[in-house]
């Protein structure tokens, strides 16, 4: 189907991994100790903390170039969880995306756990994974590779819908921490 690098082997760049490989994409899994080893994916998914986006960009930024990257960040300040760490009016993805001229960067992955995609499930409904970005076709190809794993897609809109995505995100990695939800829980959309 598809050739995808994912940068992160943590829980989400696991589950996504899961959810790729399921439908028949190949998978590079990257981490940390293999920031010598070139990435070969025509899709490239960033499942790192938010912090880490600077430095992968300053060390990959040539080898994304021409690229799908799915930004899957929640920018969000982890040390007290109570506000985004981007300016209101843009987003994690926006500063990517400028980052990256020669890149299609989308958002997606970012309003789920790494659990609901492990699980393909968000309690008895089919775990949505929504995307935004500016590159229709960029944004048709990812949606295709994660139906063909077994998920739901819906497309959210342009790439300034980021940031109405990482709210939702950010909200949800809040309830969560302050053991509102569960890590296993989240929203669902019929």
């Amino acid at each position: 189907m598809a050739n995808i690098s994912i940068l992160g082997n943590g829980n989400m760049g696991q589950a996504i991994a899961g959810v790729v490989s399921k439908g028949g994409s190949t998978v590079q899994l990257l981490g940390s100790d293999d920031s010598k080893t070139q990435v070969n994916g025509d899709i490239v998914i960033l499942a790192v903390p938010y912090p880490a986006i600077a430095g992968i960009i300053a060390e990959r930024g040539e080898q994304l170039a021409g690229k799908i990257v799915v930004d899957i960040t929640n920018p969000l300040n982890f040390e007290t969880f109570d506000s985004l760490t981007v300016p209101a009016d843009s987003s994690a993805t926006a500063e990517i995306a400028a980052a990256l001229p020669s890149s299609r960067v989308l958002k997606a992955f970012n309003t789920t756990f790494a659990a609901t995609l492990a699980s393909g499930t968000v309690g008895e409904t089919v775990t949505t994974v929504l995307i935004a970005g500016d590159d229709s076709e960029a944004k048709t190809e990812l949606a295709g590779i994660i139906a063909a794993g077994g998920l739901r897609t819906i497309d959210a809109g342009a790439l300034k819908r980021a940031r109405e995505l990482e709210g939702i995100g950010f909200m949800q990695i809040s309830l969560a921490a302050g053991e509102k939800i569960s890590w296993t829980g989240g929203f669902g959309i019929n």
